[in-house]
């Protein structure tokens, strides 16, 4: 083996120093004639006949050096650089040509490259874990399919009875103040169970993990922070006893530094031991999040049937008091991109059509190249070149064309990678792995040699073929079938960029549908203050301090209205959900009642253990019957939330000063939430129970019905909501945001309200945006793919263009003979444009026809993005492909006048 690498590295020192061996084979050879010269004079032959038979014996020398080259040498790597310089000599001879096709296919190579590069990193890239393949998401499923999160006594059970996870664990992130040397910011921390690290295979790099007495009940709160958070806000201080910080106005001692790169999950600097906070006992309540790590060897579908046995145990053991029948599992990866995967599959296939679009371009070219060669063709097969060879040569071009256009495709990938990012949502997921990588870099690699295959595969395989040689050997023009395959891919090009246009029309359409829905509230000159409270608070301190700041809010010079929420329209903040009963108060016996009051006053932790099992056994039994339940969103909101956001009152009241602490608790509920549970009813004055949502056990009554809102998307439809008053139940509102509508900019007051938060509490620091700007970044992924979608058709259309104007203009030059004889015998010049336009109309038609059939295939996979607009939409359908021909005969008008004005007597005497 050793000798063999030898062998072949001599050979390929000896491509490289050709001239100098070949000077040293010409003397030795000249030596070896000289010694036989020699002889034969010693054996009395004239000089004459010495070197005559000298010569004879030899065999030719220059046979000779033949054969010893190919001997020495890699005979198909020297024809690949003959073939090298050859083509760079012919493409140096034609710069206007190489320029464009370098352009067009820089274009086609960097759009696709730079997608690509978004698509490795968010979907493909391996998470930076151990083993992350074997890392997977757990959710509750419930009887109608849909996915929750795991109720912690679920979680228990499963974690007690699985065999196929070798860890699972709960994980819980928000943003949570945090306080040090007496400034306060919004900081992302997660809370984790004591499998969390072990699970995702990390360890802190400096420090230590947690220690069981700091993963128990009511234990002092213990963290972990990331390097980031590390370095950068704690001064990468080795002494971590030293560091001072409040969580939430708790003291927090920092015990460890995870690794540099993790921040699960979203983006997390700060990590505290979820086992600190009182267990949740419903199976009901559905408020974890599950990480689990797959045994080796097991496969997700082998763990998907053990947790649904798990699921139906369960389900069996407690009936109603659980919701879930199965288990969904999914990898991690996969998880975290589910909402992301469909657009920017869909950006990749349109960067791929992009790409076709002009690889048929340069073919073109190419093929116009080749008609001017065949002469030289001809005369190469005339002198014995064979048909491979002669395909080689032309794949040599290809390659270094497609190699120039992939080097600057390259570089106008990594200087549009940063605008695409800048474009991107900001909630895409893994935005830091994206770049232009070693398997980035692979697939540009493999697009340039696809790009040189295909360019060949047309223009080769045509220009050499016998027919092809024989009649350029007769005549310099092209014939008919090559002209023919130029408008063919002119065809596909148009077809290529009908199909970008559709689903940018769809995409387009859809957007303008969504900006027409009505909401449900108003946005403009609305500003938004979201503070974060201490979470264990007494909710009749944060009551009072959210009452405070609303009444000094309103003061503030041009705000028209305030008021409050811990769920913003559009946002990601305190969303919950779940079922409610709606009951009469007769039907709660005086105990029970009594039980309600008791609960409320005191914390279920120190309740009596007998009393706590009776008051769940009446809510399991009152929940029992699913038929009469309701379900709904759980809104904690002020009085002003609704003026403010201009959400109208339909029936009843809303809150009022009436509705203190002390007083009975009410509600007001939206329009689908009233028709829905009381159709043809009047809803005022009816009574729920909905305490599961917030631990508060008494009744609300339905003081009034709002308008709906759209919640959690434009597209989804307004979810039925129960709205409760902050000064009656603030248990959630731990995060509250404040609303202001302003009768000018509403930025104008943020320096206001900055400052009467920090007069009544410095401690806690403000997030201001304005609703109009939540209201855009909800529609950051439907304007990221339309945008981009949008740009790719309007290239493919241009370059459509340029590839029907370039076949009908060279097909225009082949035929001016034929032109010239027309109008010779009688063609006017209108029949001549007609002949044309006629041609281009005849490859509009067929390039269109073709992606109809190409729409209707592949605007499927645009389905999840549409909004109440059909992939096969009629009306974008013909508008497009009437565009498209318009297109097309405009491109073709050019060429179609220039043919109209050829002067009969001068085409004839060219001829």
């Amino acid at each position: 083996m050793t000798s063999r690498i030898r062998q072949f590295a001599l050979r390929i020192a000896a491509i490289f120093r050709r001239d100098s061996l070949d000077c040293e084979l010409d003397a030795e050879m000249r030596a070896h004639l000289d010694l036989a010269i020699e002889e034969n004079l010693e054996a009395g032959m004239t000089p004459q006949q010495a070197r005559r038979q000298a010569l004879i014996r030899f065999g030719g020398p220059q046979q000779a050096k033949e054969i010893h080259r190919d001997a020495r040498g890699l005979p198909f790597v020297e024809t690949f650089l003959q073939d090298l310089r050859f083509a760079a000599r012919l493409l140096k001879k034609s710069p206007g040509f190489t320029v464009v096709s370098v352009l067009t296919l820089a274009l086609g190579i960097g759009a696709t490259t730079a997608i690509f590069s978004v698509v490795y990193g968010v979907l493909l890239r391996p998470l930076p874990y151990h083993n992350p393949q074997q890392i997977v998401r757990l959710w509750e499923q419930g009887a109608t399919g849909v996915r929750m999160r795991f109720a912690e006594r679920n979680f228990d059970d499963v974690r007690a009875q699985n065999r196929c996870l070798s860890g699972i664990a709960v994980f819980d992130s928000g943003l949570s103040t945090v306080t040090r040397h007496g400034d306060a910011t919004r900081v992302q921390a997660t809370s984790v169970t004591r499998d969390f690290f072990d699970v995702m295979g990390v360890q802190p790099v400096f420090g230590r993990a947690f220690s069981p007495d700091e993963q128990r009940l009511n234990a002092s709160p213990a963290g972990l922070v990331s390097y980031a958070y590390w370095q950068q806000t704690l001064g990468g201080t080795r002494d971590l006893s030293s560091i001072r910080l409040k969580l939430d106005n708790h003291p927090l001692s920092i015990v460890g530094v995870l690794p540099p790169g993790f921040r699960f999950p979203d983006n997390s600097d700060i990590w505290i031991p979820r086992e600190i906070s009182q267990e949740t006992p419903s199976r009901s309540a559905h408020n974890d999040q599950l990480i689990g790590h797959l045994r080796d060897g097991l496969s997700v579908d082998q763990a998907r049937a053990d947790l649904n046995t798990i699921a139906q145990r369960l389900k069996q053991q407690y009936g109603p008091g659980t919701d879930m029948v199965a288990v969904v599992i999914e990898p991690l990866r996969r998880a975290m991109t589910n909402d992301v995967r469909p657009a920017l599959i869909v950006l990749l296939v349109a960067s791929a059509f992009l790409l076709l679009i002009a690889c048929a371009n340069v073919t073109n070219l190419m093929l116009a190249q080749a008609a001017a060669r065949e002469r030289e063709l001809a005369v190469r097969a005339v002198l014995g070149a064979e048909r491979g060879r002669l395909i080689r040569q032309f794949l040599t071009e290809a390659f270094l064309l497609s190699s120039i256009g992939g080097v600057c495709g390259v570089l106008l990938a990594y200087w549009g990678l940063k605008g695409l990012l800048a474009l991107a949502p900001a909630n895409l997921p893994r935005l830091e792995d994206v770049s232009i990588n070693v398997p980035v870099l692979l697939f540009s690699v493999l697009a340039v040699a696809l790009v040189s295959i295909a360019l060949t595969l047309f223009t080769a395989l045509r220009s050499t073929s016998r027919d092809g040689l024989n009649e350029g050997s007769r005549s310099g023009i092209g014939t008919r079938n090559k002209r023919r395959m130029g408008r063919l891919l002119a065809a596909a090009q148009l077809a290529a960029a009908l199909i970008l246009l559709v689903g940018a029309t769809l995409l387009g359409r859809s957007l303008l549908r969504v900006l027409s829905v009505n909401a449900g509230f108003r946005t403009q000159n609305v500003a938004t203050m979201e503070i974060g409270l201490p979470f264990d608070a007494p909710k009749a301190d944060r009551a009072d301090f959210l009452d405070r700041l609303v009444t000094r809010l309103r003061r503030i010079p041009g705000v028209d209205h305030v008021g409050g929420t811990n769920k913003l329209p559009l946002s990601d903040s305190g969303f919950a959900d779940g079922s409610f009963a709606p009951m009469n108060p007769s039907q709660i016996s005086p105990h029970v009642q009594d039980l309600i009051r008791r609960s409320n006053s005191e914390n279920l932790a120190n309740m009596d253990p007998a009393l706590m099992s009776e008051l769940i056994a009446f809510f399991d039994d009152l929940f029992r019957d699913k038929s009469h339940l309701g379900y709904a969103d759980f809104v904690v909101a002020s009085a002003g939330y609704f003026p403010t956001l201009g959400i109208p009152l339909l029936e009843g009241r809303l809150f009022d000063e009436r509705d203190t602490s002390d007083a009975p608790h009410v509600a007001v509920i939206s329009q689908s939430l009233a028709r829905q549970t009381w159709p043809n009813q009047d809803p005022i004055g009816r009574t729920i129970e909905f305490g599961n949502m917030d631990g508060d056990l008494r009744l609300l009554t339905i003081v009034g019905v709002v308008g709906d809102v759209r919640d959690h998307s434009l597209e989804s439809a307004p979810p039925p909501t129960v709205y409760v008053d902050f000064r009656q139940r603030p248990q959630v509102a731990w995060t509250f945001t404040f609303v202001m509508h302003t009768s000018s900019n509403p930025e104008s007051v943020f320096g206001a309200a900055r400052s009467i938060l920090h007069d009544l509490d410095p401690n806690i620091p403000p997030r201001f945006n304005t609703l109009s700007q939540v209201y855009s970044a909800s529609l950051e992924v439907r304007r990221f793919s339309l945008t981009l979608i949008g740009m790719f058709s309007v290239i493919a259309v241009l370059l459509a263009s340029a590839g029907i104007y370039g076949v009908i203009s060279y097909s225009v030059a082949q035929r001016t003979r034929e032109i010239g004889v027309r109008m010779a015998l009688g063609a006017t010049t209108r029949e001549v444009l007609i002949m044309v336009l006629k041609q281009s109309l005849i490859t509009g038609a067929i390039g269109i026809s073709v992606g109809l059939f190409g729409c209707f295939a592949l605007t499927r996979l645009l389905q999840s993005q549409l909004f109440e607009i059909s992939p096969s939409d009629p009306i974008t359908l013909c508008g497009v492909s009437i565009l498209l021909l318009m297109v097309s005969l405009a491109a073709c008008s050019i060429p179609g006048r220039r043919a109209a004005r050829i002067d009969p007597a001068t085409a004839l005497r060219c001829e």
